[in-house]
């Protein structure tokens, strides 16, 4: 049987509904349709735009699957249609989608890896805020806290990212003449994330991240980003993170921030618990279930885990540090209701004894939003 060749994934990237993500999506399908490829829409969503959904004309629509949950029927993708389809290109909208329960898979972007490993091309849409390491940035900017993520390798692996911009000021202009959402829903969407101010700041995260994308992916443009010399290079490489998993809810936060610099570094990245026996089981129920979510959110984003053994945890760590030739060890600023779990201050002892090591503390900072 022959090797089917992964499908390529273009994605279209904005930083607000109405920036034209989808749009655009429809408008490059329109062209390859033209082409002579084979095109279908997976999923798409007007939300009642009408020139948006002018741009469907003539594309082959697959039926949406009907999922019954808690006495009513909800519409998602049909992946299973699609893969028996066999299109050469598929058009999914909102790839940060979370599926209703009761479907096949609980995120819409682990659909569309079944399409792309059935050779099928896939575009699809998100915005900025749903990339999981920007999380606690979105958050501060915007004082709400994004639920749908999909994790950084996911976006990483696509084979193009198309960033559609669009000032603020042109936006909330579509806003307030009805093109982005109906009359009744202008006004909530102004004390969200519509305020102008906020539209400003996840423009510029955006724009960052297109940098970085940049960068990422090894582009050469000297307009954009100097090139670096070979020695800087080996510097970079030479970069290995280490993150402390504890029960503290900040542990999230920290995950984020150790991946989002290893990803820039192209470090490695290691998440480690510790415990005086080795055995998670040992700890009370809060405890160990807080340390194991965290230690598998940490594998979702392709962090190296490990549980150390040592009663003394700053001292375990730190050997482990210099066994794995680390060289910067990332802590969460403990909340007050759980430092007792760490006497003697932790962080202070791991400060004092990582004197080879950067020690970078997170703090959780509050919304600036207004």
């Amino acid at each position: 049987m022959a090797k089917i060749d992964r499908g390529k994934l273009k994605l279209y990237m904005g930083y607000a509904a109405g920036v034209g993500k989808t749009y655009k999506m429809l408008e490059d399908a329109q062209a390859l349709k033209v082409q002579g490829a084979d095109v279908v829409i997976g999923y798409f969503e007007s939300h009642g735009r009408k020139d948006t959904i002018k741009r469907t004309e003539g594309l082959e629509t697959v039926p949406r699957a009907k999922v019954p949950y808690r006495g009513s029927v909800f519409e998602e993708m049909d992946t299973n249609a699609i893969l028996a389809r066999r299109p050469q290109l598929c058009l999914v909208d909102e790839f940060a989608h979370t599926n209703v329960p009761g479907s096949p898979r609980a995120k819409r972007w682990e659909d569309i890896e079944l399409l792309l490993d059935a050779g099928i091309d896939v575009l699809t849409t998100m915005n900025i805020q749903h990339l999981e390491s920007l999380n606690d940035q979105v958050w501060q900017i915007t004082g709400i806290r994004v639920r749908e993520t999909i994790p950084d390798w996911v976006v990483q692996q696509a084979d193009e990212v198309v960033i559609i911009d669009l000032s603020p000021r042109a936006l909330l202009h579509r806003l307030e003449r009805g093109v982005i959402y109906d009359r009744e829903k202008v006004e909530r969407a102004l004390q969200n994330f519509f305020r102008e101010s906020t539209l400003v700041a996840l423009r510029e995260l955006a724009l960052r991240e297109t940098a970085h994308e940049i960068e990422h992916r090894g582009i050469k443009d000297e307009s954009v980003i100097a090139p670096k010399t070979s020695d800087q290079k080996k510097r970079i490489k030479n970069h290995r993170i280490l993150l402390l998993v504890t029960a503290d809810p900040n542990t999230a936060m920290l995950i984020r921030r150790a991946k989002r610099v290893s990803d820039f570094l192209e470090a490695e990245c290691f998440a480690v618990a510790v415990h005086a026996s080795g055995d998670l089981n040992r700890m009370t129920y809060h405890d160990r279930e807080a340390i194991e979510r965290h230690l598998n959110f940490a594998r979702n984003m392709r962090i190296e885990t490990r549980i150390l053994e040592g009663s003394d945890p700053a001292q375990t760590l730190i050997n482990f540090a210099h066994d794995n030739q680390i060289t910067q060890v990332f802590l969460a600023r403990t909340r007050k209701s759980y430092s007792s779990l760490w006497p003697g201050g932790l962080l202070q002892r791991i400060v004092r004894l990582a004197r080879d090591m950067q020690v970078v503390i997170v703090s959780e900072r509050e919304p600036t939003a207004d």
